[in-house]
């Protein structure tokens, strides 16, 4: 189907959403979406979840929703979708473990792709997602995982900076204990999602079908490094060389489970995994070093259970440059809120970097207005407007409008495809190295 921007004219088949991110991709209306989704999944709790979160966004008082869902619920879902066709464009969020068959399926039936990430959690799932995009190209259908901190303010600003020559100078290579690029994060299994506790299904703490933190999270960080240090670029396999990897677990209580579940017990499925105190070990931290290209890259994921009161979600990003640091960090002094900070490389000084980036910030506020500069600490703080601070949530709004003008120009950039492989390429061997 070609498509042209028409009212209504993608249809969306939600798959198996066993996520809270399928949902998310509905928070808001697309004038060229219709507001009827076929839901197809196998019945349980899952879906009544996903319904539910529909249900929220269609009845809140502000710019409340109006979408239409029809489900069909079974335990022959998959098939059911892939002889039925009653949309367009099937969206994934949910059992990771499922997610490279369910792309593959799609792709061979011609349906397009909007999945989260990850798209695949190891070898033979990377192997399936190959063959995926490869059905797609002869298709003519648009696979795309949703790359939401690509939205994120900080993000697109430390970007910005760092491929400011003037600014950054070049980038640094780094090495194996000092290397170039830094993204590290930690997050929590129990949090709240729309003002209300985020309740997770059973299988999100099997490593088996979740996967593991090294192949989850770590695929936004993976990207990261891509979109701003080679931005347009093509980047092969062969360009990334694993130099470590290592995986730890956190320690899951029964009554843990129970408060992010609501299940007062362990599934069977995840009995066998528990120690001699009845406490399970969940593979969700991971941390990689790479190069890419020859820049020394260090990617790292951690997931506690709770965060202590009044902390949140922390994450902290560095770009070295022979002239400069761009710095995000999100810890207590941000109060939790991601905040740039441009530093001096060794030997620069302070007040000449700071004279340089007067500059370029002003070049950036035509861009960005409402962004300015402040000196604080030696270093230079990249001061944001709240206008630019839209929230996660939303970002899966903006990933989705992007995805709908690819729809209708009929392809992705010619690196997307390409990066994509690359990118689970890297989490997907990051995991080989450190089970071993």
């Amino acid at each position: 189907m070609e498509f042209t921007g028409t009212k209504g004219e993608v249809k969306i088949i939600t798959v198996d959403p066993g996520h809270f991110h399928a949902a998310l991709v509905q928070k808001t209306m697309y004038e060229q979406v219709s507001p009827d989704v076929c839901v197809y999944a196998p019945d349980g709790q899952d879906v009544l979840d996903h319904l539910e979160r529909i249900k929220g966004f269609n009845s809140r008082p502000e710019n409340p929703t109006s979408w239409q869902s029809k489900v069909y619920p079974g335990v022959d879902y998959l098939e059911k979708v892939l002889a039925d066709k009653p949309g367009n464009v099937v969206v994934l969020a949910g059992n990771n473990s499922k997610k490279a068959e369910y792309i593959k399926k799609c792709a061979e039936a011609g349906l397009n792709v909007l999945s989260d990430k990850p798209m695949c959690v190891n070898k033979e799932g990377y192997d399936l997602l190959l063959e995926a995009f490869e059905l797609a190209r002869k298709n003519g259908v648009l696979v795309y995982d949703i790359m939401t901190e690509r939205f994120e303010i900080t993000t697109i600003l430390q970007k910005e900076l760092a491929n400011m020559k003037e600014v950054f100078g070049d980038l640094q290579k780094g090495s194996v204990d000092e290397p170039a690029v830094v993204k590290e994060s930690v997050h929590y299994l129990f949090k709240y999602v729309a003002g209300n506790p985020l309740k997770r299904p059973m299988w999100y703490f099997d490593t088996t079908q979740q996967g593991e933190g090294i192949t989850d999270v770590t695929t936004h960080l993976v990207d990261m490094v891509m979109w701003e240090c080679f931005p347009g670029e093509v980047i092969g396999e062969k360009e990334i060389e694993m130099k470590k990897a290592r995986r730890w677990p956190t320690m899951i209580t029964r009554e843990q489970f129970e408060k992010v579940t609501g299940h007062n017990d362990f599934p069977d499925y995840l009995k066998t995994n528990l120690n001699s105190d009845g406490v399970l070990p969940c593979y969700c931290n991971g941390e990689m070093i790479y190069s890419i290209r020859g820049v020394h890259t260090k990617i790292s994921v951690v997931w506690d259970y709770q965060a202590p009161e009044g902390a949140g979600d922390t994450h902290y990003s560095v770009m070295r440059g022979s002239l400069a640091n761009v710095v995000i960090r999100q810890g207590r002094e941000e109060n939790y809120r991601p905040e740039l900070y441009v530093e001096p490389a060794k030997g620069v000084d302070v007040s000449d970097l700071g004279k340089v980036l007067e500059k370029a910030v002003k070049t950036l506020q035509a861009k960005y207005p409402g962004i300015d500069l402040a000196k604080k600490d030696g270093r230079r703080h990249i001061r944001i407007s709240d206008q630019y601070r839209i929230g996660h949530e939303s970002h899966f709004g903006e990933v989705t409008k992007c995805y709908l003008k690819y729809l209708v120009e009929g392809k992705l950039p010619d690196w997307e495809v390409p990066n994509m492989i690359t990118k689970y390429y890297t989490t997907t061997k990051a995991l080989e190295m450190a089970q071993q």
